[in-house]
């Protein structure tokens, strides 16, 4: 499957406007065509947050994402508002603790401990948007590594640079402790 269209989805103050930026940048760098747009809650913090990016090899003819190819879901109401939105053939990328309420066998599901790695292994809550991009590249390899990881480090607030290369490392490292058990059903 060709990925092109990404929702990724949470609440405010989890960092996914930054990191659809980043994701945008670093298909730029491959030289690909890509749009990105977002969206959030009144609320700053804790609101709902998502960040859209479109990338293609050839023309963008429509600007926004109605059917996605990926789905990230950070919250319990992200997953609820966005998992129909998902393509037959998508791939949802969630956080663990999210419960799978809308049963479908048409996609495939990566449950991944996305919030905890942050908050326990990393001890940075602020991260979790970068091992969500790493769990994002690992799955769909839409970009080039070094790209991304160059995207990430223009981006990040200096003095950050090896903590967030370490969480997008820990999504890596997610993704291929799951692969080969990857759940087909919700």
């Amino acid at each position: 499957m060709e990925f092109r269209e990404f929702r990724l989805s949470g609440s405010g103050g989890q960092g996914l406007i930054l990191a659809g930026i980043i994701l945008a940048e670093a298909a730029l760098k491959d030289g690909k065509n890509v749009v990105q747009s977002q969206s959030y809650g009144p609320e700053a913090r804790g609101g709902a947050s998502k960040a859209e990016v479109i990338i293609s090899d050839k023309d963008i003819n429509y600007p926004k994402v109605e059917k996605c190819d990926v789905l990230l879901a950070l919250t319990q109401k992200a997953y609820d508002k966005y998992i129909s939105t998902l393509k037959t053939g998508g791939v949802l990328i969630k956080d663990d603790k999210i419960a799978e309420t809308q049963k479908r066998d048409d996609i495939e599901v990566y449950s991944v401990p996305i919030l905890y790695t942050a908050n326990e292994v990393l001890k940075k809550p602020m991260v979790a948007n970068m091992i969500a991009l790493g769990c994002i590249y690992e799955v769909t390899r839409v970009i080039n590594k070094d790209s991304l990881e160059e995207a990430v480090l223009n981006r990040v607030p200096q003095g950050t640079e090896e903590l967030n290369k370490k969480a997008l490392c820990e999504g890596y490292r997610l993704i291929e402790s799951v692969k080969g058990k990857v759940c087909h059903e919700i």
